[in-house]
């Protein structure tokens, strides 16, 4: 194979493997995937997912996240009590020294965009500010997904 080739075939598959991977960096905080669920005509709100990861020696906290794609954004927790799924807004995240937090649909964290400004559609992307304590604040991007096929239909969560 001749080398233009070859180095095309590199640009290609880096170019390739990096759509589908994005990751920000905020001194010792990593955050992978910022993402977010398709949502319906009409719908109010949506989530959003990512993975927060603390690689420095001192506790930070990500303590407030803002957009201009939603009205409000608002950190939120979910758990089991018996058989209901209890969703709450929490004061923030903790991150200690070495540890990682992975947002995903129907576990733990996420953040809930209240008051969508358009509903959300799979291949759209909008900015979203994270707050930390220490670190400050950084901007990301969330691109927009399809749910996946174990997931609930976008909408098939209730806040209690």
């Amino acid at each position: 194979m001749k080398l233009h080739h070859v180095f095309a075939m590199a640009i290609a598959i880096t170019t390739s493997s990096l759509s589908h991977a994005h990751e920000f960096k905020l001194k010792d905080l990593h955050i992978g995937h910022p993402y977010a669920r398709t949502t319906v005509a009409n719908q109010p709100s949506g989530a959003a997912y990512l993975t927060l990861e603390n690689k420095g020696r001192s506790t930070d906290k990500l303590v407030s996240v803002a957009s201009p794609a939603a009205k409000s954004v608002q950190i939120h927790s979910m758990s089991m009590e018996g058989n209901v799924m209890k969703m709450r807004e929490v004061d923030g995240i903790e991150l200690p020294p070495a540890s990682k937090v992975e947002m995903k649909p129907g576990h733990g964290y996420h953040i809930m965009l209240i008051g969508l400004q358009q509903p959300l559609k799979a291949g759209n992307k909008f900015p979203l500010t994270l707050n930390f304590e220490k670190s400050g604040k950084t901007e990301v991007t969330v691109v927009v997904e399809a749910p996946k096929k174990e997931e609930a239909p976008a909408g098939g969560h209730k806040h209690h």
